[in-house]
């Protein structure tokens, strides 16, 4: 079966264009967010209210504590599940997400790891929790360096999977990439990508950050240290959390943290960008996000209604 993806830059409006297609169309939704993943981190994560997940059923929200990682391997293989069992009930799965590097999981997928000692894994994962960043660096400049300028900006967890995988299978990421078996079939996904004029954009980021720090981001993060998480685990090291984080301690004023985490989620946004301009599928149905959400969502159900038949035959 064939089913849409609807991506698009963080804050452009995916969630609410997705709640109302998916109610039109009788689907069921499937987060493609690598932060909205981990329970008690919502408003930072931007994560859709309770409201709207009894009015749409959704998948791949809440999964792992913040102390816990989550992959894209991981996200590939459950998506998957996910997918077979909406259609199994007879209804449509849509994809919402602007996680680039999840979607390619589905339309590309990634290589099937070969089996490991889970305790050698346990025993490795807690000796890296334990480096500091240059020397993650620096291992994986010698493990695979192929891959360290990408490793490098994509932060610790990233750094320490590069050094995971060589360790323990004896072949450098960047090898198992290029060579290793591919673990699943592609889906057959069409693309809807949600776009705005960049200046637009970086305007509904700064006001959305205000609203997350007027909506209780720092409580939330005071609950989560309280709760005994730090700024080192995998689910807190998004953008707002470690400001968010500084100002609860006394670290950070309010004003200092507002300003970093809007030019934070402006850097993560062009990243966004620069890959949805060069890695998207093609064709893919481009949708204006600045007209009204009724018009947006119009388009949508036209263009899926219009090629349906086509692409599921």
């Amino acid at each position: 079966m064939t089913f849409p993806a609807l991506v698009g830059a963080t804050a452009v409006g995916k969630t609410a264009l997705s709640l109302e297609v998916a109610q039109q169309l009788d689907a069921e939704l499937i987060s493609m967010d690598s932060r909205q993943v981990y329970r008690r981190m919502d408003v930072g994560t931007a994560k859709v209210d309770r409201e709207s997940r009894a009015l749409v059923p959704h998948h791949g929200l809440d999964l792992v504590d913040p102390s816990e990682s989550y992959s894209a391997v991981r996200f590939a293989r459950e998506a998957r599940v996910w997918v077979h069992e909406i259609e199994g009930r007879g209804r449509l799965p849509i994809v919402v997400g602007g996680s680039g590097f999840f979607l390619r999981t589905l339309i590309d997928p990634v290589f099937q790891e070969p089996a490991v000692s889970e305790d050698r894994r346990s025993r490795l994962r807690r000796w890296l929790s334990g480096c500091q960043r240059e020397e993650l660096a620096r291992w994986v400049r010698t493990l695979d360096p192929a891959r360290a300028l990408l490793a490098e900006a994509g932060g610790p967890h990233r750094l320490s999977r590069s050094i995971e995988v060589p360790l323990l299978t004896g072949r450098s990421l960047s090898w198992w990439h290029r060579e290793g078996p591919l673990e699943a079939k592609p889906l057959d996904i069409r693309v809807v990508l949600v776009e705005l004029p960049r200046t637009e954009l970086y305007g509904r980021i700064d006001k959305r950050t205000i609203r997350m720090f007027e909506d209780g981001l720092l409580e939330e993060a005071r609950q989560l240290l309280e709760a005994g998480y730090t700024v080192d685990d995998p689910g807190m090291t998004g953008t707002g959390y470690r400001e968010a984080v500084s100002v609860v301690l006394g670290e950070l004023d309010l004003a200092d943290a507002l300003d970093r985490v809007q030019k934070a989620t402006r850097g993560y946004a062009r990243r966004q960008l620069t890959w949805f301009r060069n890695q998207i599928p093609e064709p893919a149905f481009r949708v204006d996000a600045s007209i009204p959400l009724s018009d947006q969502t119009e388009q949508v159900v036209r263009w899926w209604e219009g090629t349906g038949e086509h692409v599921r035959g």
